[in-house]
């Protein structure tokens, strides 16, 4: 009987922190949210998508920075992890700064719906990857979360009204692009496993993500773009774009199927709809509406098998 109860314990005490890990990303997801509208604000001022990418990485590694000499000002040190599994984080952090160079260029060229729209393709992509990786099918339940929440994003975009016909093909490519680079970010969060601190994790993710606008925006420390004005923007997009959601996903990904991972990171578009309408003031019709509620119904929906598992267990003990 103790055994029994232990497992149960054990089972329960895993369910919830599945829970937990889901809500982790799920709110990862929603940090991205921002950055569409940030975007667009900084092209409205008069910068270049490189110059914004540069400004998410820098100031992405600096707020990690400052999180981890607070975190060593507390008696916190740097743990020793090997030069591979470093490397592995650097490629995490490669891949979060791709996307966001393909999503920031796609973004300058075609309406953000469009953009966000492409980019959303990331939510089946997920379970590609995760079936390739663990040459195991997904579950039918994560493929019909995902089939509702590319459903949903076609209405809550608006691209329903657009359709893709007409636009730049290079811009579009980019913008699948960032979907292939961020579906393989938040799959891969999960299989870097590193002993240490969270902010040390995101230190050695940004040493990755600054690499790339060095390619694109060589000159941004001495170009003087930080006088020009860009700061405002530079701090939303390293605060939402790379340190939020990088400590969100470390945190909860490990503990989730990399198809669920990517499924629960779909808090990106309602996130980013809603944000539009507060500061931009882009009007959300009952269609679009509508389409976010679906969205909010797929992501719920890929949580039902932990729940009910979760209950069983509680209704046994």
């Amino acid at each position: 009987m103790e055994q029994i109860a232990c497992k149960q314990g054990v089972q329960a005490k895993g369910s919830h922190r599945q829970l937990a890990a889901a809500l982790q990303v799920f709110a990862g997801g929603a940090c991205y949210g921002a950055m569409a509208t940030t975007y667009k604000l900084a092209y409205a001022s008069g910068f270049t998508s490189s110059q914004v990418v540069a400004s998410q990485a820098w100031f992405g590694c600096l707020f990690f920075a400052l999180a981890f000499g607070i975190h060593c000002a507390r008696g916190g040190q740097w743990e020793r992890i090997g030069i591979k599994r470093g490397l592995k984080l650097m490629g995490l952090g490669a891949l979060t700064c791709l996307t966001s160079i393909l999503y920031c260029y796609a973004m300058s060229v075609l309406p953000a719906p469009v953009a966000l729209t492409l980019l959303f393709q990331f939510t089946w992509m997920g379970l590609i990857w995760q079936t390739i990786m663990t040459r195991r099918a997904p579950k039918a339940l994560e493929v019909v979360s995902a089939l509702v929440i590319l459903c949903g994003t076609v209405f809550a975009s608006g691209v329903y009204k657009t359709g893709l016909a007409g636009y730049d093909p290079i811009a579009l490519l980019c913008a699948l692009g960032a979907a292939v680079s961020c579906s393989l970010f938040v799959t891969l969060s999960g299989r870097v496993k590193v002993e240490c601190s969270n902010e040390q994790r995101g230190m050695i993710v940004c040493a990755g993500s600054i690499a790339m606008p060095l390619t694109v925006c060589p000159d941004y420390i001495i170009s003087g773009v930080l006088a020009q004005g860009i700061l405002p923007f530079a701090v939303i997009a390293g605060f939402f774009g790379l340190l939020c959601p990088v400590l969100l996903f470390g945190l909860g990904t490990p503990y989730l199927p990399a198809g669920l991972s990517t499924v629960m990171a779909a808090a990106e578009l309602p996130a980013g709809l809603l944000i539009a309408m507060i500061v931009l003031g882009e009007p959300l019709g009952v269609i679009e509406w509508l389409g976010v509620a679906v969205i909010l119904f797929g992501v719920c929906l890929a949580q039902v098998p932990g729940l009910l598992q979760g209950r069983m267990v509680a209704v046994e003990q």
